[in-house]
């Protein structure tokens, strides 16, 4: 058998044409090309002439247990780059090697052209090469030929058509545009010459193939989970996110590139600037939608907005990582779902979090700009860098939620997680935006009457306390602080903010103080049950010989996730005399009437304590947020055969001085994109509901249930189960 030309040619040493595209649903390629006059003697049925191309036979399962792509649900061949995969080819009369000449052609897009890879000739070798596009016969049986094609390991993502040409005495023999033959190729992290390559099997396992995660959210103190169907093998979901690159407009030349694929990804994913798949609400305001809290998974969104083209509401920042966590995985990109508690916006991009005190030691908050979020969601995708030197590959922050304008566009990333540690912000993409949100100190500056801003105090641990995400194998929380950044205090960890500042600082930005030791301020919130009373305990220490006097001021606020306050619930101020060498410790009693009518979806409380020492003017600050504790929603299964009676047992809103009203429940059974939406009204304390599902799938299975209402968000539950016989 001899190897064939990359660029087959007809009779006078024409080249071969790609296929004459105008749509790429249309049967639009012709039969026959001809080139020249037809030989003397020569007829059609003398030609070598596909006759059937199998891609479902015996072949098919083997191709997808092999890529990796036996949980698509979708009929048609997927396979991954850099990878060999099977097919077999029928003529209509017997192969020979000798005189015969055939090559496969993949095309893809409107207008294929070679130089774009978006027109492939695929040679037929004698061996193939890793990583590079070829075919090899592997067995010959009368009509019948065996292929091994291997496609390259950087070609485009993608859907692609195949086409089959034969050369003959009369021109080329191509055959005709058959859907059925459609492939796929995705990225690859199993190839070590694809870019996304991840060379630990388990990781691969949980960061590609992996349809269920866990999302951490709430405060560190009160860290709360939910899972989340990622569903990226569900039916349809892989065509919704190809259909994300189509909208976005991405060249088809940059669909082998997971830098551009993951850019874009994170813009199309919320609906700023671009029509994208989720709106963005923060204002606890849903009309017209589903809140963020109802949603379990990505597989409606996703569907919804594929269907409709329309941007599906509402969302927040675990919603968008949720859904962009799927596009991510399906298109065979390894990503995870990361969360870091006490995430700072840095609205001017010097690096810290500014708040600014007047003289008597409350907060401004017409000259506080920037905001600590409770805990923002963000996504990391694993792929090399070779736009950056040589160590910065890896894991890289990507974030769909729109926060701040990356080149004229909604959206952040990629950025290397090694570059954030070590302060390269100078490295694209959005790394100074990402070191601000896990590295950023909280400056307290008082301003006074005259103008002058005076620096208080600095905080250097408040940002970032903890950043987080799944463990490989397990729902366990796994502590990645130390990926992100060094440990406080350490001189690696002072000259990655040498290094930051000088790459990464817009403005001036305030020195150090040296912090007073005199007086400490501290304060710690008790039981934290929703309708409970609160009781905050704030101890002072003064480790001098002096007597001294202080006026302290406690603010408590309703707040979003996101930092913002809606509303001051509590404005308490006192004095406390501080013995020399001596703690005080004081007491105030936050009842519940005074936070439950006013409470946001989430449930947040935000304290900020700040005390005035009389004789020395120094003022000290502290702030922290804490996550009420909702009660979970109980779900219990009535049967163990395959039809499950499930109930939703909300057994404790007894607090509650009126009933629960405009209750919507929303179940999601996870299987086969199951999804139930339910509306009741009038809802008394005791919710019990009842409900029939009958699993599709054997093995195990998670029912996942939230409910949302006026009164309260963000109640949630969930339940392992085994169906052992389905039906």
């Amino acid at each position: 058998m001899k190897d064939s030309p990359s660029t087959p040619t007809g009779l006078n040493g024409r080249r071969a044409l790609p296929p004459n595209v105008s749509n790429e649903e249309e049967d639009e390629v012709p039969t026959m090309e001809t080139i020249g006059l037809m030989p003397r003697g020569f007829t059609l049925k003398d030609a070598l002439e596909v006759q059937e191309i199998f891609l479902f036979n015996r072949e098919y399962d083997r191709n997808k247990r092999e890529h990796h792509t036996d949980k698509y649900y979708n009929l048609k061949l997927i396979v991954r780059r850099g990878q060999p995969f099977h097919i077999q080819i029928t003529f209509t009369r017997q192969y020979n090697p000798e005189k015969d000449q055939f090559w496969i052609e993949y095309v893809i897009g409107r207008y294929p052209q070679e130089n774009k890879g978006t027109y492939i000739v695929v040679p037929l070798v004698q061996e193939l090469q890793s990583g590079k596009w070829g075919a090899t016969i592997t067995h010959s049986n009368d009509r019948t030929i065996d292929l091994n094609v291997m496609p390259a390991a950087n070609c485009i993502v993608g859907k692609f058509r195949m086409y089959v040409a034969t050369l003959t005495p009369a021109g080329i023999l191509r055959t005709r545009r058959n859907p059925n033959t459609d492939t796929y190729i995705l990225f690859n992290p199993w190839c070590a010459e694809d870019s996304v390559y991840l060379d630990d099997e388990q990781e691969r396992q949980e960061y590609v193939l992996n349809d269920l995660g866990t999302i951490f959210y709430g405060d560190p103190e009160s860290i709360r989970t939910r899972s989340w169907n990622f569903g990226q093998f569900e039916e349809g979901i892989l065509d919704a996110c190809l259909y994300l690159m189509d909208k976005a407009q991405l060249d088809l030349s940059g669909r082998g590139n997971p830098i551009k694929i993951s850019r874009v990804g994170s813009a199309m994913i919320n609906s700023k600037d671009d029509e994208g798949v989720v709106v963005g609400s923060w204002n606890n305001m849903y009309e017209y939608g589903v809140p963020p809290s109802v949603w379990t998974g990505s597989v409606d969104i996703l569907l919804e907005y594929h269907s409709s083209k329309q941007p599906v509401r509402y969302g927040q920042c675990w919603v968008f990582t949720g859904v962009f966590n799927t596009f991510l995985r399906c298109l065979g990109i390894p990503a995870r779902v990361v969360t870091n508690f006490s995430s700072a916006h840095d609205n001017d991009a010097n690096l810290q979090m500014d708040f600014f005190l007047d003289e008597n030691g409350k907060v401004d908050s017409h000259l506080t700009k920037d905001s600590i979020w409770n805990y923002h969601c963000w996504n990391e995708a694993w792929m090399s860098r070779p736009d950056l030197p040589v160590g910065f590959g890896g894991w890289q922050v990507v974030d769909s939620t729109p926060q701040e304008n990356s080149d004229g566009m909604y959206r952040c990333g990629p950025a290397s997680v090694q570059a954030v540690k070590h302060g390269h912000v100078c490295f694209q993409f959005d790394a100074p935006f990402v070191y601000a949100e896990v590295n950023s100190d909280v400056v307290y500056l008082k301003a006074m009457k005259d103008g002058r801003r005076i620096v208080q105090k600095v905080d250097k641990t408040h940002i970032g306390k903890l950043i987080v995400t799944k463990e490989v194998g397990t729902n366990r929380m796994k502590d990645i602080t130390g990926l992100y950044k060094f440990e406080e205090g350490t001189e690696e960890e002072r000259l990655a903010l040498e290094t930051a500042l000088m790459y990464g600082v817009k403005t001036h930005r305030a020195q150090d103080v040296v912090p007073s030791t005199e007086v400490d301020m501290d304060f710690v919130v008790g039981d934290t049950t929703l309708g409970n009373d609160i009781k905050v305990k704030i101890t002072f220490k003064n480790n001098s010989q002096t007597r001294y006097t202080a006026t302290a001021y406690l603010s408590g606020n309703i707040v979003f996730y996101t930092g913002v306050a809606k509303c001051e619930f509590k404005n308490h101020n006192f004095d406390v005399t501080l013995e020399p060498m001596k703690a005080q410790t004081v007491e105030v009693l936050i009842k519940s009437s005074e936070y439950m009518s006013q409470l946001l979806e989430q449930a947040f409380l935000h304290f900020f304590i700040t005390a005035r020492v009389n004789e020395t003017e120094n003022i000290l600050a502290k702030q922290k947020t804490i996550a009420l504790k909702i009660p979970p929603l109980v779900l219990k299964v009535r049967s163990k055969n395959a039809t499950c009676n499930v109930f939703l047992l909300n057994i404790n809103y007894h607090f509650y001085h009126k009933d629960i009203c405009s209750c919507m429940r929303f179940i999601a059974l996870y299987r086969q994109n199951h999804t139930n939406l339910f509306h009741c009204r009038d809802v008394g304390r005791n919710l019990t509901w009842e409900s029939k599902c009958i699993p599709k799938r054997e093995g195990p299975q998670k029912l996942m249930a939230s409910l949302s209402c006026d009164a309260l968000r963000h109640v949630y539950g969930e339940l392992d189960i085994h169906v052992q016989k389905t039906v």
